[in-house]
């Protein structure tokens, strides 16, 4: 009889691995972490009195440049108002002047009385300007002889530009005519169109006040596009050039700085003259 042949089964013991922990990565990514920013602060800590010079310096020459054009601003301020004598001067504002104390609107370098305000009314066809009611009924409040501006969209509808500040703004006896501010060239239409779109909002505004708009620009933008084709409208002319001391014969008004200074009013406003005195000035208002 045959023996059985057993076959004997290896038994493989395989060693368990140790788990990884789960912190082990955390802690090496988080003491890396750690070591840099000991080592920035440390090095902040050390170069301390550097720094804070070199940051001191610069935050002192900002402030140093900004006091010495203010201090330029100022002296040409006064020359134009030298030469200016007689003349009526007033300012214009918007919502960027904030809330407007206007009691204490009064005189411009303690010397010089402000008799007009061109306020900001609307902005393209759907915006309304967040101060005009409280700026409009504080001038009139004020005494002051008081303007309506509208700031002219050029790739917007006229018309609808037109509707927006008719709606908005009621002229009443004494006030200036009603204004628009065209700074910008269209981005989506010829200058021709732009023209078009000018005229259909002053006749818009024209047919319902009764009497003719006047147009403000900067003076390069009035001698380029709008001189010769909108020659029987006045014209506010906006110039803040050192070396200009007077105002033009063919200018309405003269915005001759941004840079004043006013009782009541945070921060700094444009200033105008008008190209006459204060009874001249009455007489241009609507009756």
């Amino acid at each position: 009889m045959r023996k059985k042949t057993v076959r004997r089964r290896t038994i493989v013991v395989r060693k368990s691995k140790k788990k990884a922990s789960v912190f082990s990565g955390k802690l090496v990514r988080f003491s890396i972490i750690t070591f840099f920013i000991l080592l920035v602060l440390g090095t902040g800590y050390h170069y301390r009195n550097g720094l804070a010079y070199y940051f001191s310096f610069k935050s002192n020459k900002v402030l140093s440049e900004a006091a010495e054009n203010k201090r330029i601003s100022d002296v040409r301020n006064f020359q134009v108002l030298e030469k200016h004598e007689g003349k009526s001067i007033g300012l214009d504002v918007s919502e960027y002047q904030g809330k407007i104390h206007w009691s204490y609107v009064d005189t411009l370098e303690k010397k010089y009385p402000l008799h007009f305000v061109f306020i900001r009314a609307t902005v393209g066809k759907d915006r309304k300007d967040r101060q005009f009611n409280r700026n409009w009924l504080g001038a009139k409040e004020n005494k002051m002889i008081r303007g309506a501006y509208h700031y002219y969209r050029p790739n917007e509808n006229s018309l609808e530009q037109a509707t927006l500040y008719i709606k908005t703004v009621t002229l009443r006896k004494g006030d200036l005519p009603p204004i628009l501010d065209i700074e910008k060239l269209p981005k989506n239409q010829s200058l021709d169109s732009l023209k078009v779109g000018l005229k259909r909002w002053l006749k818009a505004v024209e047919l319902h006040y009764g009497v003719k708009p006047i147009i403000y620009t900067g003076e390069k933008y009035y001698d380029d596009f709008l001189k010769d084709e909108f020659n029987d409208y006045l014209f506010w002319i906006a110039n803040y050039n050192f070396y200009r001391e007077e105002i033009d014969d063919d200018w309405l008004f003269w915005q001759f700085t941004e840079k004043a200074s006013i009782p009541g009013i945070k921060g700094n406003v444009d200033v105008n003259i008008y190209n006459g005195d204060l009874q001249q000035l009455r007489y241009i208002t609507v009756e």
